[in-house]
C-alpha cells in the first residue's frame, strides 16, 4: 500500500479521511479481513491518530467495520436488506423463513402497543414466541412473535419440550390457518436491555424496529415486532419480500 496524504479540505479532516477508508475498504479489504494497526494507518493517511480513530468510529458506526476484542478491527459484512412492503404472504416459520427459534412462553402481559393490536382483553393468554436472526456468524435481529391463544385453541406445547421445540410447535399451529394479509411498519428506535444482549450492543445503540402484523378470519391473528440492528441492516422497498444480502 502506497502512501496517501490528505489534502486541505472545508469539512473536518475525520470526515474527509472516512471518505478514503470506505473507498480503501471497497478496493483493497475483503469480508473479514483485519486491518493494518492504527499506528500504521495513520501513517499511510499522513493524519494524527486521534483523527484516525474518529474516522474508525464513524465507520463502526455505519456498519462498515467491526472492533472484536482479542482480534483488531475488521471489515464488516454486507448489510441485510429489510423489504418493508412484502406482497407474498407467509407466516413466521414458512418455507424459507431463516429465523431461528429460541423459546415459546404463555403469558397474559404484553406491551400496550401490541395488546391494542391483537385487541386482547386484560388477563388473555398470549404465545410469545423468541426468536434470533444470524448472518455471517453474527446477531442482526432479535424478535418477539406475539399469537393470542384464543387463535391457537389446539395449541399447547408440551412443558417437557426443549425452548426452540416450543417454539417450532406455536409457529407449526400458526401455519394451519389461512393468511389473509399482511402489513408492516417501521421506525428507528433504541435498544432495551434484552435486545441489546441479544445483539451485542449496548443499551440505547440505534435499532429498526420493524412491526407486522398478520391477518387472518378477518382479525389480528399475531403481531411480530423485530429488532434489527441499525448498523447491520438497511430497508428494500420492490416486489420481493425476501430478505436480500446487500453490499454495506
Amino acid at each position: 500500500m502506497g502512501t496517501t496524504q490528505l489534502e486541505t479540505v472545508p469539512e473536518p479532516k475525520y470526515w474527509h479521511l472516512k471518505t478514503v477508508l470506505s473507498e480503501a475498504l471497497d478496493s483493497e479489504f475483503a469480508v473479514g479481513e483485519i486491518l493494518p494497526n492504527e499506528r500504521e494507518l495513520a501513517a499511510r493517511f499522513g493524519v494524527a491518530r486521534a483523527t484516525l480513530r474518529q474516522a474508525l468510529e464513524q465507520l463502526e458506526l455505519e456498519g462498515r467495520l467491526q472492533r472484536r476484542r482479542g482480534v483488531g478491527t475488521t471489515v464488516a459484512p454486507p448489510r441485510i436488506g429489510v423489504a418493508v412492503d412484502p406482497v407474498r404472504h407467509t407466516w413466521p416459520g414458512a418455507a424459507g423463513d431463516d429465523w431461528q427459534p429460541l423459546d415459546a412462553v404463555v403469558s397474559d402481559t404484553l406491551p400496550a402497543a401490541v395488546a391494542g393490536l391483537l385487541a386482547t382483553a386484560s388477563g388473555d393468554p398470549v404465545h410469545i414466541v423468541r426468536r434470533s436472526r444470524v448472518t455471517h456468524g453474527r446477531p442482526v435481529a432479535a424478535e418477539l412473535l406475539y399469537v393470542p391463544a384464543a387463535a391457537l385453541p389446539d395449541c399447547a406445547p408440551a412443558g417437557s419440550l426443549g425452548a426452540p421445540d416450543r417454539a417450532r410447535a406455536v409457529l407449526h399451529a400458526l401455519q394451519t390457518l389461512e393468511l389473509d394479509a399482511q402489513d408492516r411498519t417501521v421506525e428507528l428506535g433504541s435498544a432495551r436491555a434484552e435486545d441489546a444482549r441479544q445483539l451485542d450492543r449496548l443499551p440505547g445503540a440505534p435499532v429498526l424496529v420493524v412491526t407486522t402484523r398478520y391477518v387472518s378470519g378477518g382479525r389480528t391473528a399475531a403481531v411480530a415486532v423485530s429488532t434489527y440492528r441499525a448498523d447491520t441492516c438497511r430497508l428494500t422497498f420492490g416486489e420481493s419480500d425476501a430478505v436480500a444480502l446487500l453490499p454495506g
